[in-house]
């Protein structure tokens, strides 16, 4: 394979584990060309540590001809932006999760990446690691039967109390189903297939939240976007699930994610991370027991959209982290808010095949 050159935009807290792997983990086949950011002491810290180019700004990083693929690690909000501009330069991107801010935007941006002829990918990726490969493995092997429901959750209080910079999470783009929900619907879309039609409900508690982390102790937030988002998705195959994000709720102890077949059930590790544990009850034990992960990629491995990406790119196929797969989940997370606002089932347009399973090496 050969080492296809990124360029950076958004020096962040995200930006570590990337800059990590990218120089890293995957550098057989990637090749950090250098860094942008806004803040300068962001990208300088950065250009310095990994001794790569420190950009002006992301038009300069654009306009040089030796980067390959633009990974955007900007907030929510800017995602669109960025990647827009990327695209009209003819590069390919991969962005942070979500793909936009809002549907509107995905499809602009779908758009924009087909007429130019790039690809178009993003996070989240952790459905490539060792955990959920090894649970889509169970699946298809039968071992649960055929898969009638499942149950997804991510909840907690918020981001105020420990994030250094948490405003944006509660602004335009933010939420708990566009910041956590694609890990989640990610996660699930890969084990089950494509999402038919959605229903929700959106609850906002609180009309600000106060920050007691630093920098930022003391101020107030104004609070733009739902903090609770609950509802049903039904998936082609006939599977049913359920799914709750949360900014709300103090504490719970139910699992991230179950599946639920006519010969068992299955217990999915956190969708935020790529190993396990997976754990499998079958009608037959009568108990739940763990099951060894059967693929690479137990650890940290974030990049690993981005490396298969830059696979694809060179093989002439589709990025398993592709627009079509990023798309639809935005679709979906994009569906649970509108069915709330409009009291409707929301049908999705699109139906994508779940992404090629991983190799076993």
């Amino acid at each position: 394979m050969k080492k296809t050159r990124i360029g950076i935009v958004g020096c962040g807290d995200i930006s570590g584990i990337y800059l990590t792997n990218i120089t890293g983990m995957f550098s057989s086949g990637l090749e950090l060309a250098g860094v942008c950011d806004l803040i300068d002491t962001k990208v300088a810290r950065a250009a310095e540590k990994y001794n790569v180019r420190k950009y002006a700004d992301m038009h300069e990083l654009f306009a040089d001809g030796s980067v390959e693929i633009v990974l955007n690690l900007t907030r929510p909000y800017e995602h669109y932006g960025v990647t827009m501009a990327a695209i009209n330069s003819g590069k390919h991107v991969y962005s942070e999760k979500p793909l936009g801010a809002t549907l509107e935007e995905g499809k602009l941006l779908r758009a924009a990446a087909a007429k130019k002829g790039v690809q178009l990918g993003g996070a989240p990726d952790t459905f490539l690691g060792a955990g959920i490969q090894t649970c889509r493995k169970v699946i298809d092997d039968g071992l649960i039967g055929r898969p009638v429901a499942a149950t997804a959750l991510w909840a907690s209080p918020g981001h105020e109390s420990w994030h250094p910079d948490p405003a944006f999470y509660y602004q335009f783009g933010g939420g708990p189903m566009l910041d956590m929900g694609p890990y989640y619907v990610t996660a699930l879309v890969s084990l089950l297939g494509a999402v038919q039609s959605v229903c929700g409900m959106a609850h906002t508690p609180h009309a600000t939240r106060l920050i007691t982390s630093q920098p930022h102790n003391g101020t107030v937030v104004d609070v733009e976007t739902p903090t609770h988002i609950t509802g049903q998705m039904a998936f082609k195959n006939g599977t049913v699930a359920t799914l709750m994000t949360s900014y709300d709720v103090q504490k719970h102890n139910l699992p991230m994610i179950e599946v639920y077949g006519t010969l068992g059930t299955l217990s999915v590790p956190d969708p935020n991370c790529f190993g396990g544990p997976v754990r499998l009850y079958r009608n037959e034990t009568k108990t739940f027991e763990e099951i060894p992960l059967a693929f690479d990629y137990p650890e940290n491995s974030r990049g690993l959209g981005l490396y298969d990406m830059a696979a694809a790119i060179e093989e002439g196929r589709k990025p398993r982290a592709g627009v079509d797969l990023i798309f639809h989940v935005l679709e979906v997370m994009s569906g649970f808010l509108r069915s709330s606002e409009t009291k409707t089932y929301m049908e999705m347009e699109t139906a994508p095949e779940p992404p090629e399973a991983m190799k076993k090496t």
